[in-house]
Order: structure tokens, then C-alpha cells, then sequence
């Protein structure tokens, strides 16, 4: 069942003259390995992560820092979630988090559809402060939200 849908569109030259006249922002908008990436990819991230709060419907208990975008092996974008924002998604019951982003044209923009298993999105799911990951794809999409270790192949999409 889908519990919720958010797109963001950013303007990457904006984005950019924003973090060159506030730097702190870097630090509080991203994760220690999003940091070092092109101005365009971490205007796409911003996107991915404007567009998971609009998919949760509003930002309580987000934080921008416990929400890495990384690739997997195939290039696909997925989330990893930790701490107070993990236990957000769990305790609404969203099982998958589907993420699409891209940049073309001077603009970044991200999509997110939100997941649950069955009737309920209300589900009473322990957190973990450990790192899950939600999304992916194949027979095990819909129960995706495992603890693992982060990859990034370095693409930087």
C-alpha cells in the first residue's frame, strides 16, 4: 500500500550559491560521505531528502543528517536511515522506500514513493540505532528495511 509520495525540484546554480554564502549548511543538510560530492549531486540529495519528508508528510523527528543517499552496486539511489528518522518510518509502518533522482538542465530533482505491507501504516515497529536501508528492488523490495553495511561505488549520482 502506498502511504505517501514527495517530489522536490531544485535549482542546482541557486543551491550552490546557497552553500557557497552559508558553508555550515553542508554540515547540517548532509552526511559525512554526501559531503565531499559535486554541487549537482548533493542539489539531487537535498531533492531526495525534501521529497522523503514530503512522503512522510512533514518533517517531526527528521533530521536531515540521519538520512544518506547512497547508490547501490547497479547505480539505483536508496536511503539509509538512522536514528530518530529510522524510527519515524518504522513507527508508520513504511516497509519500502522507493527513491528516483536526477539532473539535467541546470535542475535537480528527486521522487519518493513510501511503502507498507498490508491495510495498516500505523504498525508498531521497534527501532534500531543501528543504519536501515530502505528501498531496493526484486522479491525482497517490500521487506527491505535491513540493518547493513553503508557501500557507495563512488558514482556520485
Amino acid at each position: 500500500m502506498i502511504v505517501g509520495i514527495g517530489i522536490d525540484l531544485v535549482d542546482i546554480a541557486r543551491f550552490e550559491r546557497s552553500l557557497a554564502r552559508t558553508p555550515r549548511l553542508l554540515d547540517r543538510l548532509f552526511t559525512p560521505g554526501e559531503r565531499p560530492l559535486a554541487p549537482r549531486s548533493l542539489a539531487a540529495r537535498y531533492a531526495a531528502k525534501e521529497a522523503l519528508i514530503k512522503a512522510l508528510g512533514g518533517s517531526d523527528g527528521v533530521h536531515w543528517t540521519e538520512i544518506d543517499v547512497t547508490p547501490e552496486p547497479s547505480g539505483r539511489p536508496r536511503f539509509t536511515l538512522s536514528g530518530s528518522t529510522a524510527a519515524v518510518v518504522a513507527g508508520r509502518g513504511i516497509t519500502a522506500l522507493h527513491l528516483s533522482m536526477s539532473h539535467d538542465a541546470g535542475l535537480a530533482t528527486a521522487y519518493v514513493v513510501a511503502e507498507s505491507v498490508g491495510d495498516s501504516v500505523s504498525g508498531a515497529t521497534e527501532a534500531s540505532d543501528k543504519p536501515a536501508e530502505v528501498g531496493g528492488s526484486g522479491p525482497d523490495a517490500l521487506t527491505n528495511a535491513r540493518i547493513s553495511d553503508r557501500a557507495d561505488d563512488g558514482s556520485g549520482v
